[in-house]
């Protein structure tokens, strides 16, 4: 009923530049809080970026000054410019989206299919 397309993943040079999307279809009646997490080979998942419905944003130290996390409401989209990436970036990346099907549902935390993108020269 709800689903969340992820894209804008791939192969970068240290220093280089990559724009994940991610937007979210189906049965929405409100969003909340959506961010993205990533988890590299052998490690767990961790918080990357999030940003509420009011666009207060919160990132993982490691991101600070390199990744931004913005949305686009009408669009029920959001997105993680990563810049001056680094090969400890290397991972899979997830869409985290917390939202409501209906007007009476309470609310649920939804994840994309987690793209790839590796950092290497």
């Amino acid at each position: 009923q709800v689903q969340l397309v992820e894209s804008g993943g791939g192969l970068v040079q240290p220093g280089g530049s990559l724009r994940l999307s991610c937007a979210a279809s189906g049965r929405i009646f409100r969003i909340t809080d959506m961010g993205w997490y990533r988890q590299a080979p052998g490690k767990q998942r961790d918080l990357v970026a999030s940003i509420t419905s009011g666009g207060s944003t919160n990132y993982a130290d490691a991101v600070k000054g390199r990744f931004t996390v913005s949305r686009d409401n009408a669009k029920n989209t959001v997105y993680l410019q990563m810049n001056s990436l680094k090969p400890e970036d290397t991972a899979v990346y997830y869409c985290n989206v917390e939202l409501s099907p209906s007007l009476l549902s309470s609310l649920r935390t939804f994840w994309g299919q987690g793209i790839r993108v590796t950092v290497s020269s």
